[in-house]
């Protein structure tokens, strides 16, 4: 993996733990807006798999990972604006967007709203928000709970789904490299930063290119919302797998070619990738 620059960044007087991975110019860079109540090190195995010429950029949201929890609660609007405000800052004046659970609104978000900024987007296990299709009540019933994260026997197979198989022991490991730091204040203001929000009213006037790739055995996340975004985004492609909420970032692998081919790529040819429904 290329040498990495770690930074704490304030931004309108916020400090968010920002890690850029250079590049060699190949592309555009990319951001990267992780899931709910984990840090950017969940990502390591994806940007492992990504090209290595195109510059790669995390951070931790308030509360989260390195940034430190802030007093009061935040909306996706506000932080899609933190997020145009901290490009400023790096010196990027426009990037891809990756998104992942969480994040994906997030990055919905900041695709509507900072348009200008944002190129490509890549939306994976995500949803159109609040009016979205739900997930098992078991699981998602964890989701409520910001401990699911804790203790040496993370039970990342149990809570996520999906054929994990042999990727247990990778899921499991990214998870405990991801529990640094944070709180349990700043998981609760990211669940409600959900709450009420949805996309559904502007999925059509998302005019980039986007890449929608969802798990046919994803509890957290039905596949069916995969659908919803790539029906409704005008120049959307849809990429389903046929395992659950956390395999891609755990079988990175046979990920990254996929979203690098898209972010390389000048125009898609057609609307859904080649292989992409392997369900």
């Amino acid at each position: 993996m290329r040498m990495t620059a770690c930074r704490t960044v304030r931004v309108c007087g916020q400090e968010l733990r920002v890690e850029v991975r250079p590049g060699r110019g190949v592309g555009t860079p990319l951001l990267i807006c992780c899931g709910i109540g984990i840090s950017y090190e969940v990502f390591d195995l994806m940007v492992e798999a990504l090209d290595p010429g195109i510059e790669i950029i995390r951070f931790d949201v308030p509360g989260v990972g390195g940034s430190p929890v802030r007093v009061w609660p935040y909306g996706f609007p506000e932080l899609a604006g933190l997020l145009a405000v901290l490009l400023d800052d790096l010196g990027y004046q426009q990037v891809d967007v990756l998104g992942f659970s969480w994040g994906g609104a997030l990055a919905q978000q900041f695709a509507i709203q900072c348009r200008g900024r944002c190129r490509r987007l890549v939306l994976i296990c995500t949803s159109p928000g609040s009016l979205s299709i739900p997930g098992r009540p078991q699981a998602v019933g964890k989701m409520l709970n910001p401990k699911r994260f804790r203790g040496a026997d993370h039970a990342a197979g149990l809570l996520y789904g999906g054929d994990i198989g042999s990727h247990g022991d990778d899921v499991r490991q990214l998870f405990r490299d991801s529990q640094a730091g944070g709180s349990g204040l700043g998981y609760l203001y990211q669940l409600a930063a959900t709450a009420g929000w949805s996309s559904l009213p502007f999925l059509g006037l998302i005019r980039q290119p986007v890449l929608v790739i969802g798990g046919a055995a994803d509890p957290i996340v039905p596949v069916a919302n995969a659908r919803i975004l790539a029906d409704l985004i005008p120049d959307a492609t849809l990429h389903v797998f046929a395992g659950g909420h956390v395999e891609p970032l755990a079988a990175a692998r046979d990920f990254g070619p996929v979203i690098t081919r898209f972010l390389l790529q000048e125009k898609m040819s057609h609307r859904e990738s080649d292989g992409a429904d392997i369900e």
